[in-house]
C-alpha cells in the first residue's frame, strides 16, 4: 500500500493577519507593520518530508499584496485562489467556502485515507456544521490523518483541543523566526523538524466494514478447521479402535 498524502489547505488571510500581532509581540510594531510569510518555509512545515498530494491556498487581492501572491508561485510552483474583498465590508468573498469545498471533494476524490494540514484558526460556524472545523471533522471520519497548524495566540480554543485530541496540533509561534521573515530586515531561519508531530490515518468505513467481515471469516474457518480436525482425530480414534478389533478376532480363529 503506497503511503499517504499530505493535502494542505491554506487560508492565508487568517495566517497573514496573526502574523502580524505575534510579530508585535515578539519584535515590536515595526515587525507588526513589516511581517511577511514565508511561503517556502510553511510549506516544508506542513509536509515534514512526506509525499505532497495536492495544495489549496486562497486569500484576497487587494492591490498591495500582488507581490505577495507573484512570490508565492515564484517560490513555490502554487497558484493561489484569489477573491476580491467585499466593497463595503471589506471580507473576502466566498474564501472559505471555496477551501470548504477542495476539503470535500479530497474525501470523495481519494478512496483511500490521507493526511490533512489545515492552516487556518477559524472554527467559526462549527455549532451549525460548517466552517473548516466541522469539515476536518468529516475527514476524520472517513479515516483521515488531521493536522492543524496555526498561531495558538488566535486559534479558537475548540479547533485546538480536537485536533489535539484527533491528530496533531502544530504551534506556528514555535516557529515563528523560520515561517516569517521581516521585510527589508530579518530573513528566515532554518526550518528545525526534529520535534514535529505527524498524525497517521485510520481505517475509512468501507476498509473498517471490510476489515470486520475479513475477521469474522478468518475466526469462523478458524472453527471449522478446528472441527475438521477434531473430526479426523476422532476418526482416526476408530480407525485404530477397529484394526486392534479385527487382529483380536483374526488371533482367535487360529
Amino acid at each position: 500500500m503506497p503511503s499517504p498524502k499530505v493535502f494542505l489547505f491554506i487560508d492565508n488571510s487568517n495566517i497573514f493577519i496573526s502574523a502580524k500581532t505575534v510579530a508585535e509581540s515578539k519584535e515590536g510594531r515595526h515587525a507588526k507593520d513589516n511581517v511577511r510569510i514565508s511561503f517556502e518555509s510553511i510549506l516544508k512545515l506542513a509536509v515534514a518530508d512526506r509525499d505532497l498530494g495536492k495544495v489549496y491556498v486562497v486569500g484576497s487581492i487587494p492591490p498591495e499584496q500582488r507581490a505577495v501572491w507573484d512570490r508565492l508561485e515564484h517560490a513555490t510552483g502554487v497558484k493561489p485562489e484569489l477573491f476580491e474583498r467585499g466593497e463595503f465590508s471589506g471580507g473576502e468573498q466566498g474564501l472559505d467556502q471555496c477551501l470548504q469545498v477542495h476539503m470535500l471533494r479530497a474525501i470523495s476524490d481519494n478512496p483511500e485515507p490521507q493526511i490533512v494540514v489545515l492552516m487556518t484558526g477559524d472554527g467559526a460556524g462549527y455549532d451549525d456544521g460548517v466552517g473548516f472545523h466541522a469539515d476536518m471533522e468529516r475527514m476524520w471520519a472517513a479515516g483521515w490523518g488531521v493536522e492543524v497548524i496555526t498561531w495558538e495566540a488566535s486559534c479558537r480554543r475548540s479547533l485546538r483541543e480536537w485536533a489535539k485530541s484527533k491528530g496533531c496540533f502544530i504551534r506556528m509561534e514555535d516557529h515563528y523566526e523560520s515561517v516569517t521573515f521581516i521585510e527589508s530586515g530579518r530573513r528566515a531561519k532554518p526550518l528545525d523538524l526534529t520535534k514535529r508531530q505527524k498524525a497517521t490515518p485510520k481505517l475509512s468505513p468501507a476498509q473498517a466494514a471490510a476489515q470486520k467481515t475479513k475477521e469474522s471469516f478468518e475466526k469462523k474457518l478458524a472453527a471449522l478447521q478446528a472441527e475438521l480436525e477434531a473430526t479426523k482425530l476422532k476418526s482416526k480414534g476408530k480407525e485404530i479402535g477397529r484394526a486392534k478389533y479385527e487382529k483380536r478376532v483374526s488371533k482367535a480363529k487360529r
